[in-house]
């Protein structure tokens, strides 16, 4: 975990995130919270990783998701240097 993340603010909005119950809750808290913009660029990053993990490449990603080849770089970098959240929420996403 990066030190300069975490502080009272963000340990309440992550505390307020696990307590959503259900997909509607979800698009609910994150359609007050967030722009459309800023929800559809998260998705997009999880399914980027969701592909470079399924071995896809770059130009494949491109394609399919809309994503510049910056984006899919920075969650490649994540992807193998990062503190590993993509790895475990796409590992619970296939078990789901």
């Amino acid at each position: 975990m990066n030190p300069k993340m975490k502080d009272e603010f963000t340990d309440r909005l992550f505390q307020a995130i696990l307590l959503l119950k259900d997909i509607d809750e979800c698009y609910n808290f994150f359609e007050d919270i967030c722009t459309i913009s800023e929800v559809k660029a998260m998705a997009q990053r999880l399914e980027v990783a969701r592909m470079l993990m399924n071995k896809m490449t770059y130009t494949e990603i491109c394609e399919k998701t809309g994503a510049s080849t910056a984006t899919i770089s920075r969650v490649n970098r994540f992807l193998n240097y990062g503190a590993d959240g993509y790895k475990t929420i796409l590992k619970r996403l296939d078990k789901a």
